[in-house]
């Protein structure tokens, strides 16, 4: 099956590509979302990390939030081969659009062109009143991070609550690619699960377990992620 899926990726010329925190883990990033994560530990989290709770106690909010999220270690964090892989099919010549459920900029950092971030990304953040956006530095430097305007500020992830703002742009990108590959996601989170429907080529899943959406795929490994990237590198 391997040499199949590499024989696709060979050619193909636009492959769209979703990610999920199986692709974080691998530089050792926690994932939030398993039955190992930290949102398992305490149902209510799902509450603190709302948008009603942030605009109903932002300084609380940020408290849980850098918590939670574990800010000041993500910048122990790095890319790892599966993100310097779909940087080499770049490399190749190919367009590659990556579309993350990953807030991590991992994707980013390794130098991937084209990422869209469905869920936003922890490094960055935006003033609700006059729009302004600031780094990561600033998040890190302050316990509640404060524009210049006063307002505190929002972060850049999509909260419980707040839109989908990619979704139709993510769709048109896997609708046109000449196939999709799926990374490291159970796709157990809506709408993120409803884009593999929009691919129109072949379908390839990679996931360490089994999902309910393995029957859509014209191919599913049931691996560790790096390990496979490994095969496909060979």
């Amino acid at each position: 099956m391997i040499q199949q899926i590499k024989s696709l990726i060979n050619n193909s010329d636009n492959i769209a590509v979703l990610t999920g925190a199986g692709v974080s883990t691998a530089s050792g990033i926690p994932d939030f979302r398993s039955s190992e994560g930290l949102w398992t530990e305490d149902k209510s989290r799902e509450e603190l990390m709302s948008a009603d709770y942030f605009h109903e106690n932002p300084e609380r909010f940020w408290q849980f939030y850098k918590s939670i999220f574990r800010l000041k270690l993500l910048q122990n964090y790095g890319p790892n081969q599966v993100h310097r892989y779909l940087k080499s099919l770049e490399k190749e010549g190919r367009e590659v659009n990556i579309i993350t459920q990953n807030v991590d900029g991992l994707h980013a950092e390794a130098g991937n062109e084209n990422v869209t971030e469905y869920h936003g990304t922890l490094k960055t953040a935006t003033c609700p009143d006059c729009h302004t956006t600031y780094s990561f530095e600033k998040i890190l430097a302050e316990d509640v991070p404060v524009c210049a305007c006063g307002a505190v500020l929002k972060p850049d992830v999509v909260l419980f609550g707040d839109m989908i703002h990619s979704h139709e742009k993510a769709e048109t990108m896997v609708k046109r690619a000449d196939m999709l590959l799926v990374l490291g996601t159970s796709l157990s989170v809506m709408p993120f699960n409803m884009l593999p429907l929009a691919a129109t080529g072949p379908k390839v899943l990679i996931n360490n377990h089994p999902t309910s959406m393995d029957y859509m795929f014209d191919y599913h490994i049931h691996d560790d992620l790096s390990r496979v990237i490994e095969q496909l590198k060979k």
